[in-house]
């Protein structure tokens, strides 16, 4: 995928979260109607129609690619691109009342270098509430409502605003809650903000130092993740067991050492 190809990728992309965030909006204040609900987790029935909405403007622009979301695929399944979306990430925030969520659009292309037999190229994530827009391409700055934004440079741990996701399964928030009573004392705060997509998209704003979270999927990180890298900072995404899951850690890239060895087992 060249230069040019990216360009145009980026805007369809923008249009697509944008078409999705209004919809958000719009249906900030109305009844939601639950599509799924778990213990730690809500599906909207506003999730499987932004995403729908998303997938139209994506593969009426890129009638040869495919489309790879929370709410299902579509699209070519063999293509040489693949769209990654996240149509509401924050769903739970959102059901709430709480405006902060956001819209979460990548694209990858096949490679045989990269894991997963997939590189990400382009990332767009679009909050609605904010109306804050953040855009990247593999190897160009990231930009937030047009402006370059780079990681910060803070150094100590003491310092640092660290944010932390507590995943949907028991083994996941058990893992996380002694993680968060031994950082507590030894940073600046922690925040539980429910939007992994925004909290690494802050990562590489600057706005927070770090972000860890022990279980997401691809359509989470994919866009943010890509925004970490071309800001500066460092993402660090393991594989665990699962189609396409991660245990996360996103830093300025200053900090990945120290809480590395603080949270060492």
């Amino acid at each position: 995928m060249n230069r040019k190809e990216q360009q145009r990728a980026v805007q369809v992309a923008v249009a697509a979260a944008r078409s999705a965030g209004g919809l958000m909006r719009r249906s900030a204040g109305a009844p939601k109607r639950i599509h799924a609900a778990t213990r730690h987790d809500i599906k909207l029935e506003l999730d499987v129609r932004c995403q729908k909405l998303i997938e139209r403007r994506l593969l009426t622009a890129f009638p040869s690619s495919a489309v790879w979301g929370e709410e299902g695929a579509a699209g070519d399944a063999g293509a040489p691109w693949r769209w990654v979306v996240d149509p509401i990430d924050g769903t739970v925030n959102f059901a709430y009342g709480i405006p902060h969520a956001c819209v979460s659009v990548a694209l990858q292309v096949r490679s045989a270098e990269s894991a997963g037999g997939f590189q990400t190229v382009v990332g767009v994530i679009y909050d609605p509430f904010c109306d804050e827009l953040w855009t990247a391409t593999r190897g160009a700055p990231v930009r937030l409502n047009g402006r370059p934004v780079r990681a910060s440079d803070r150094r100590r741990l003491a310092d640092a605003v660290v944010s932390i996701g507590f995943g949907k399964e028991a083994a996941a928030l058990k893992r996380m809650l002694p993680m968060i009573e031994h950082l507590v004392h030894r940073v600046r705060k922690i925040r539980i903000m429910g939007s992994a997509a925004l909290a690494l998209a802050y990562v590489a704003s600057g706005r927070l130092d770090a972000f860890m979270e022990p279980r997401l999927r691809l359509w989470d990180i994919a866009a943010g993740g890509l925004m970490v890298e071309c800001a500066g900072g460092e993402f660090c995404p393991r594989p665990i067991a699962g189609a396409e899951a991660y245990e996360v850690m996103a830093t300025n890239s200053r900090l990945r050492r120290a809480l590395e060895r603080r949270l060492r087992p």
